[in-house]
């Protein structure tokens, strides 16, 4: 189930929604820093819940014009990835089609200056409707995806059908071929992609006040 606004004077102008509560929790815990409104909204696990649960909060006519990003971990599929790596989607895809995500390049550069130590890989995020291990995760690799989640494609795809708006997807690498989920060492990795999630929210701002929004 969505989770309600967040308390905010005026109406949040950007969206940014995860799945999993751990998520939420780092983004909220990172809003101290931010420096204009944000909702941040959890939607459940999956690209059903993403889709409905971002459909039904952009009915909202405070967020009507909201731009929205979608964020949380994922799982890198490039060899040489890290825990803590940051990805930024400039296509995502899912079966409903590839979404493009706007200002790509502007994205990285903030998060360039707000994270300096951590890496950022810019490639095409994949949408799977469950968890991808092993070979899966090479065959998608193939197709020139650079990292794969459950709920981007969906987002985004829910964002737009609900009006014109600019999307994005920001995804922070939880385990990579290297080090995948059932391996000790993703404890430790988990860990590191919760702090580098806690950060992002100023560069996603420093992205969003850079588009010029149709306010009505």
């Amino acid at each position: 189930m969505a989770d309600a606004p967040e308390p905010s004077g005026r109406a949040a102008p950007l969206l940014v929604a995860c799945a999993l509560g751990i998520e939420r929790l780092a983004l909220r815990r990172g809003s101290g820093g931010a420096p204009g409104p944000v909702t941040v909204l959890r939607t459940g696990m999956g690209p059903g819940n993403a889709r409905r649960a971002v459909t039904a909060r952009l009915a909202d006519p405070a967020l009507r014009d909201a731009a929205v990003i979608a964020s949380g971990f994922c799982a890198g599929l490039a060899l040489g990835m890290h825990p803590g790596d940051l990805v930024v989607a400039d296509e995502t895809r899912g079966p409903d089609g590839t979404t493009v995500c706007d200002a790509t390049e502007l994205l990285v550069r903030s998060l360039n200056r707000a994270l300096p130590t951590r890496t950022v890989h810019t490639g095409p995020l994949s949408g799977s409707d469950h968890v991808v291990r092993g070979p899966e995760r090479a065959e998608l690799r193939a197709t020139g995806a650079i990292a794969v989640d459950m709920e981007s494609a969906a987002t985004l795809r829910a964002a737009l059908s609900a009006g014109s708006r600019p999307v994005a997807a920001v995804r922070v690498v939880v385990d990579a071929p290297e080090h995948e989920l059932v391996r000790i060492s993703t404890v430790r990795g988990g860990i590191s992609a919760f702090r580098v999630l806690r950060a992002v929210l100023p560069a996603f701002h420093e992205w969003h006040r850079s588009l010029l929004l149709p306010r009505r």
